[in-house]
Protein backbone atom coordinates (compact mmCIF):
# COMPACT_ATOMS: atom_id res chain seq x y z
CA UNK A 1 0.00 0.00 0.00
CA UNK A 2 1.12 3.59 -0.92
CA UNK A 3 1.04 6.00 2.09
CA UNK A 4 -1.92 7.97 0.49
CA UNK A 5 -3.51 4.39 0.40
CA UNK A 6 -2.61 3.50 4.07
CA UNK A 7 -4.20 7.07 5.44
CA UNK A 8 -7.50 6.69 3.44
CA UNK A 9 -7.62 3.33 4.53
CA UNK A 10 -7.36 4.44 8.13
CA UNK A 11 -10.19 6.96 8.14
CA UNK A 12 -12.89 5.17 5.87
CA UNK A 13 -12.07 2.00 8.39
CA UNK A 14 -13.09 4.67 11.19
CA UNK A 15 -16.13 6.18 9.78
CA UNK A 16 -17.17 2.25 8.25
CA UNK A 17 -16.68 0.83 12.07
CA UNK A 18 -13.54 -1.03 11.20
CA UNK A 19 -10.86 1.04 13.31
CA UNK A 20 -10.27 -2.32 15.11
CA UNK A 21 -9.70 -4.25 12.34
CA UNK A 22 -7.51 -2.04 10.83
CA UNK A 23 -4.67 -2.50 13.45
CA UNK A 24 -3.58 -5.53 11.73
CA UNK A 25 -3.58 -4.47 8.31
CA UNK A 26 -2.54 -0.81 8.47
CA UNK A 27 -0.07 -0.68 11.96
CA UNK A 28 3.32 -2.63 12.71
CA UNK A 29 3.46 -5.29 15.06
CA UNK A 30 5.73 -2.73 17.58
CA UNK A 31 3.88 0.07 16.40
CA UNK A 32 3.33 2.84 19.34
CA UNK A 33 0.66 4.92 20.86
CA UNK A 34 1.02 8.22 22.86
CA UNK A 35 -2.09 9.76 24.72
CA UNK A 36 -2.06 13.85 25.26
CA UNK A 37 -2.78 13.06 29.07
CA UNK A 38 -2.55 9.89 31.08
CA UNK A 39 -5.49 8.16 31.61
CA UNK A 40 -4.68 5.90 34.23
CA UNK A 41 -2.23 3.48 32.05
CA UNK A 42 0.40 5.68 30.90
CA UNK A 43 0.79 7.94 28.10
CA UNK A 44 2.37 5.57 25.78
CA UNK A 45 1.54 2.11 24.46
CA UNK A 46 3.88 0.20 22.68
CA UNK A 47 2.87 -2.75 20.21
CA UNK A 48 -0.52 -4.33 18.65
CA UNK A 49 -1.89 -6.07 21.65
CA UNK A 50 -1.30 -3.12 24.16
CA UNK A 51 -3.06 -0.77 21.01
CA UNK A 52 -6.04 -3.40 21.11
CA UNK A 53 -6.44 -3.17 24.78
CA UNK A 54 -7.32 0.86 24.38
CA UNK A 55 -9.62 0.01 21.57
CA UNK A 56 -11.23 -2.53 23.72
CA UNK A 57 -11.10 -0.48 26.69
CA UNK A 58 -13.16 2.68 25.00
CA UNK A 59 -15.32 0.04 23.54
CA UNK A 60 -16.80 -1.07 26.80
CA UNK A 61 -16.64 1.84 28.53
CA UNK A 62 -18.08 4.26 26.00
CA UNK A 63 -21.29 4.44 24.24
CA UNK A 64 -20.57 6.50 20.83
CA UNK A 65 -23.74 8.62 20.02
CA UNK A 66 -22.15 10.61 17.44
CA UNK A 67 -18.65 10.86 15.50
CA UNK A 68 -17.28 13.38 12.81
CA UNK A 69 -14.21 12.20 10.94
CA UNK A 70 -12.05 14.56 8.84
CA UNK A 71 -8.95 13.93 6.92
CA UNK A 72 -6.40 12.59 5.86
CA UNK A 73 -4.53 15.58 5.48
CA UNK A 74 -0.96 14.71 3.94
CA UNK A 75 2.50 15.97 5.31
CA UNK A 76 5.13 14.98 3.76
CA UNK A 77 6.05 11.24 2.40
CA UNK A 78 5.66 9.77 6.00
CA UNK A 79 3.43 11.52 8.11
CA UNK A 80 -0.41 12.25 8.32
CA UNK A 81 -3.45 14.28 10.33
CA UNK A 82 -7.16 12.84 10.89
CA UNK A 83 -9.59 15.21 12.94
CA UNK A 84 -12.12 13.54 15.14
CA UNK A 85 -15.21 15.20 17.29
CA UNK A 86 -16.82 12.23 19.02
CA UNK A 87 -19.93 12.61 21.35
CA UNK A 88 -19.90 9.30 23.91
CA UNK A 89 -21.39 8.60 26.78
CA UNK A 90 -20.12 7.03 29.73
CA UNK A 91 -21.47 3.79 30.55
CA UNK A 92 -20.57 3.56 34.39
CA UNK A 93 -21.68 7.25 34.94
CA UNK A 94 -24.09 7.89 32.25
CA UNK A 95 -22.58 11.15 31.69
CA UNK A 96 -22.26 12.67 28.32
CA UNK A 97 -18.94 14.31 26.75
CA UNK A 98 -17.84 16.17 23.54
CA UNK A 99 -14.09 15.68 22.32
CA UNK A 100 -12.60 16.65 19.72
CA UNK A 101 -9.04 15.16 18.99
CA UNK A 102 -6.81 14.98 15.73
CA UNK A 103 -4.48 12.19 15.75
CA UNK A 104 -0.84 12.60 13.80
CA UNK A 105 0.18 9.49 12.82
CA UNK A 106 3.53 8.47 11.13
CA UNK A 107 4.12 5.81 7.91
CA UNK A 108 7.64 4.06 7.71
CA UNK A 109 7.91 1.07 5.55
CA UNK A 110 4.28 0.43 4.72
CA UNK A 111 3.12 0.56 7.91
CA UNK A 112 1.83 3.06 10.65
CA UNK A 113 4.57 3.50 13.58
CA UNK A 114 3.06 5.89 15.63
CA UNK A 115 0.18 7.27 16.10
CA UNK A 116 -0.30 10.59 18.70
CA UNK A 117 -3.49 12.32 19.63
CA UNK A 118 -3.89 16.08 20.78
CA UNK A 119 -6.93 16.71 22.22
CA UNK A 120 -9.32 19.77 24.49
CA UNK A 121 -9.00 18.38 28.57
Amino acid sequence: MTFEEIANDLVAGVREGRAKANLDTLYAPDAVSVEAADMGQGRETRGLDGIRAKHDWWEGAMDMLEATTEGPFLHGPDRFAVYYAIKARSRESGDVSEMQEVGLYTVADGKIVREEFFYTM
